[in-house]
């Protein structure tokens, strides 16, 4: 399969410019909105993209601000809401260029599952669907007591430009396929570091989606890979408990591990998002 993705750049509301790949769909039957994980970017998930596109949807992917292709203020975000207004800024942006208002679905990967579940509890009115890969909002590792107490002072007083490691350095957490184990560890992209404010902004999000999810009126696809080490699916299966069955669909993928995008059978993985999207 080979990427007819444009690479090109917005400039949001605060005047920070974000580079995106768009991979146009001709006829376009859906927009699709897509977020990144904490370390990744959007040519990780290219593949994907393209199968979208070639069955219809056209896929708007950025970078969120200080990843991939945007140099500036590496790793760093001042709080949720403004990630959530890159969010609706790339989604304006989509519509003005389809004269049809075709329905807009928010596609939520790993970390960037934060972003477009509390997007969508904040605005559901603005999105027809909700996928979420294997979002981050129930991670395996949870920060320690004095963790939290040392982020909760960095936002007391301030500090919101301090980089901290991000403790994913082994990339078979990603994937158990050797070829992509290598190009995630040879990416210079990958984010190594983020900022102690872009860790709080996660928290806001985490706090939006607690509050806001139980009354979450849009049809929601949860994909979850079995093995993954990164996301803690039982936890995150409780948390999407609340949601009537008539709204959720749960896919669990056997043997799979994080990012699903690299792991075996993907045409089958990314099939079944066609067919929800479809449906």
């Amino acid at each position: 399969m080979n990427t007819t993705a444009e690479i090109r750049h917005f400039t949001a509301s605060d005047g920070y410019g974000i580079r995106f790949r768009y991979f146009p769909a001709l006829p376009c039957r859906g927009i699709v909105i897509a977020i990144h994980g904490i370390q990744s970017h959007s040519g990780w998930y290219e593949w994907s993209s393209q199968r979208l596109a070639e069955a219809g949807f056209a896929v708007y992917f950025a970078d969120r601000r200080g990843s991939g292709l945007n140099g500036l203020q590496r790793g760093h975000a001042v709080h949720g809401e403004r990630l959530i207004n890159d969010v609706r800024g790339l989604r304006q942006l989509a519509l003005a260029e389809h004269a049809a208002l075709p329905p807009v679905t928010l596609l939520g990967v790993s970390w960037g599952g934060k972003t477009a579940a509390a997007a969508a509890c904040l605005f559901p009115s603005e999105f027809q669907r909700l996928a979420l890969l294997y979002p981050g909002l129930m991670p395996c590792l949870q920060p320690t007591w004095s963790q939290r107490l040392q982020l909760r002072l960095a936002r007391q007083f301030e500090i919101v430009k301090r980089h901290i490691p991000i403790p994913l350095d082994d990339p078979a957490l990603f994937t158990q396929v050797p070829q992509w184990q290598q190009f995630i560890r040879e990416d210079p992209l990958t984010l190594q570091t983020v900022t102690s404010s872009l860790l709080n902004a996660g928290a806001d999000l985490d706090a939006i989606v607690r509050q806001r999810l139980p009354q979450l009126p849009l049809p929601v696809l949860l994909m979850l890979a079995e093995a993954d080490q990164i996301i803690d699916n039982s936890a995150t299966q409780r948390l999407f408990s609340c949601l009537p069955a008539s709204r959720l669909q749960t896919v669990v993928w056997p043997n799979a591990r994080h990012t699903l995008e690299f792991e075996p059978g993907r045409e089958q993985i990314f099939g079944r998002l066609v067919e929800w999207l479809t449906d």
